[in-house]
């Protein structure tokens, strides 16, 4: 763990220490205020001077004590008394000796000269020392203070235990080869020394977010067993112009002494930005903080002994100046893991749980494509709360399968009221997706139908690959348009023409999307030929993908207007023809559906094939397959407007 968080100096914790400075103040506060407010007593016993007058004229007074500037003593009735003396009148001695009082006197007592001087510089000392507490603490939480606002900020990492290893890592086997090959040259250079090779100067990480690149770091530190150095891009910047560069020249000052030795900086885009690209002159901060950066890296004094480990998911922004081989010689691609990577991370997380006989962490990664590592995790997590808060013992599938929907669909709006004509307007739209999808053999196989609203959907159908697709051939993406298609459809021949609902709104940009694509960017249309019109833009592994047309004339852009609408067109004529051939088989579905709400795909697979299926609790089930409202598909009224020109032969 952290040495931070151990006591110290003889085991006072921070907190006990700061106890008792701030009772010291008070303390001292206390003693200044009872200083200045001491000789002060009750005004119940205080007598102005004629009333003292008097009470001697009277015989009411038995003794006085005479002092500087003011008269006590005690009356004839044992009560004590107090008068201050008005000046420049004298004490009525005669008048006291007549009445037979007893006079005694108080010499006048002479400070020294150093108690005058404690008396009056004691409120600055008191000032000053509550200041000088409270810039103390400010700096210790700043880390470095006034003196240290230049130092770095880096934090030596000493794990005893949690300590992370790479076999720790799953999932991304190329990136954590090369950061080993790391880390046996700091162990054994002569290994490669011997053949005249270099260790490298600096390795960079890039890849999205979850992906596992600080978890690499964190591996590398544990298995390099030599100190390790962490920070972020942003504990360079600071308001104040050339405080970065100061703690890039303090952080390799400290690494120097402790080479060889690994400096890892989170997130470097923060400070590694393309010079120019921001505000001023080239003379702001974070410009004289990234120039420090690479003149430590790779200036006129070498730093051997020191590589630098950066992460960062944003490659495209980082200067030129840092990528170069001499700075960071390798740039290692932490990429979202393969369905084997995925199995691989989800087997690391499962060993913290109790799980049932019945979990397969093969098909979990299956149902998971495209997640990261931290994904996953979040995955394992969810089902291990859900079966705690069902009260089980063991986590099984059926929380892994819950877990997976609400992280990828959202919760289920159990709150959420549908009406009849509604759920049954859900449940067939769904099982025309689902009915097409059978029946288009480039389609990939069903995994789940749910009409239970999640999130901003009222029913799911979803597909699982069988491995992960790197590319899409044509008949895959023609099956893809017509299964996008298949609610839509079955909607307009169930319930007519005038009944079709929004809810194919996410499915039409699905597939407008699609077709775009496979007219501009992929060559997919004869008529406009395997030529790009458009541009992809930003970083695509990050999951960003933008499009940008390029100059065309009016003629090309009716032509892709058209050539998508066609693309769609056909697509809607294959899911109706499919949806037409197959009416019995959408109507049993639609039934089960309404019935029973999720329906796995083994289920409906046997449904298709048999009429019937079974159910987990061995109950065996045929569902009608009468529609509403008759036993047979009623007619669909007229379009109003026609949608497109009829498919061609083999479409």
């Amino acid at each position: 763990m952290n040495d931070d968080k151990e006591p110290q100096d003889g085991g006072t914790s921070p907190w006990m220490k700061s106890l008792f400075i701030w009772a010291g103040i008070l303390v001292a506060l206390i003693l200044f205020v009872t200083m200045f407010d001491s000789g002060a007593e009750a005004t119940d016993n205080t007598l102005a001077y004629s009333d003292f007058l008097d009470r001697i004229e009277q015989n009411e007074v038995q003794q006085v004590e005479i002092n500087e500037g003011y008269i006590s003593g005690t009356l004839t009735d044992q009560s004590t008394f107090r008068t201050d003396m008005p000046p420049r009148v004298a004490v009525p001695m005669d008048e006291m000796r007549d009445a037979g009082i007893a006079i005694s006197g108080r010499p006048a007592e002479q400070a020294s000269i150093w108690t005058y001087v404690l008396l009056n510089l004691l409120p600055f000392i008191l000032i000053f020392g509550i200041a000088f507490l409270i810039i103390r603490q400010m700096q210790k939480n700043a880390g470095g203070g006034a003196m240290g606002f230049g130092k770095s900020k880096a934090k030596l990492l000493t794990e005893k235990q949690g300590k992370v290893t790479f076999e720790d890592v799953a999932g991304i086997d190329e990136a954590r080869e090369e950061l080993q090959e790391i880390v046996e040259f700091l162990k054994d250079p002569g290994k490669f020394s011997r053949l005249g090779g270099q260790i490298p100067k600096g390795a960079l990480l890039v890849g999205s977010p979850g992906t596992g690149k600080t978890l690499l770091a964190r591996a590398i530190a544990g298995e390099a067993e030599v100190p390790f150095f962490t920070i972020s891009g942003s504990d360079f910047v600071e308001m104040f112009v050339g405080v970065g560069a100061s703690r890039v020249r303090d952080m390799f000052e400290q690494a120097k002494k402790n080479a060889p030795c690994i400096v890892f900086i989170d997130e470097i885009d923060a400070v590694g930005r393309h010079r120019g690209a921001g505000l001023g002159n080239g003379n702001d901060e974070r410009e004289q903080t990234l120039n420090q950066l690479l003149v430590e890296m790779d200036g006129f004094e070498a730093n051997e002994g020191i590589i630098i480990i950066a992460a960062t998911n944003r490659p495209d922004v980082l200067d030129p100046a840092l990528l170069r081989p001499g700075r960071f010689d390798r740039q290692v691609v932490v990429p979202r893991p393969d369905i084997d990577g995925r199995e691989k991370i989800l087997d690391v997380h499962m060993k913290k749980l109790p799980l049932a006989p019945d979990v397969k962490s093969r098909t979990i990664a299956r149902g998971t494509p495209g997640f990261s590592g931290a994904d996953l995790a979040n995955l394992v997590n969810e089902a291990a709360l859900l079966a705690a808060r069902k009260g089980k013992r063991l986590v099984a599938m059926a929380e892994f399968e819950e877990a997976k929907d609400k992280v990828m669909m959202g919760s289920e709006r159990k709150s959420m009221v549908m009406t009849e004509d509604e759920k049954r307007m859900t449940a067939y739209h769904e099982a025309g997706h689902a009915i097409v999808s059978i029946h288009e053999k480039a389609s990939d196989p069903i995994h789940k139908a749910t009409i239970i609203p999640r999130g901003r959907a009222l029913g799911m159908v979803m597909r699982l690959p069988e491995r992960d697709n790197y590319s899409y051939h044509r008949d895959k993406m023609h099956a893809n348009l017509a299964v996008s298609m298949g609610g839509r459809v079955a909607e307009e021949i169930i319930f007519g023409y005038d009944k079709v609902s929004s809810g194919a709104s996410s499915d039409i940009q699905y597939a407008t999307k699609l077709a775009r694509d496979m007219v501009t960017q992929w060559g997919m249309s004869d008529e406009m030929g395997p030529l790009q019109y458009e541009e992809p833009q930003g970083e695509t592994f990050l999951g960003y993908s933008q499009s940008k047309s390029v100059n065309m004339s009016d003629e090309t852009a009716k032509k892709i207007d058209s050539e998508i609408r066609l693309l769609i067109d056909n697509s809607y004529s294959r899911a109706k023809q499919v949806l037409t051939d197959n009416a019995d088989e959408l109507h049993a579905l639609a039934n089960a559906l309404l019935e029973y709400e999720t329906l796995s795909g083994d289920e409906i697979d046997e449904l298709i094939e048999t009429g019937k299926f079974e159910r987990p609790d061995g109950e065996t089930v045929k569902p009608s397959t009468v529609p509403p409202g008759g036993s047979s598909i009623p007619k669909t009224k007229p379009r109003k407007r026609p949608f497109g020109d009829a498919a061609p032969e083999g479409a």
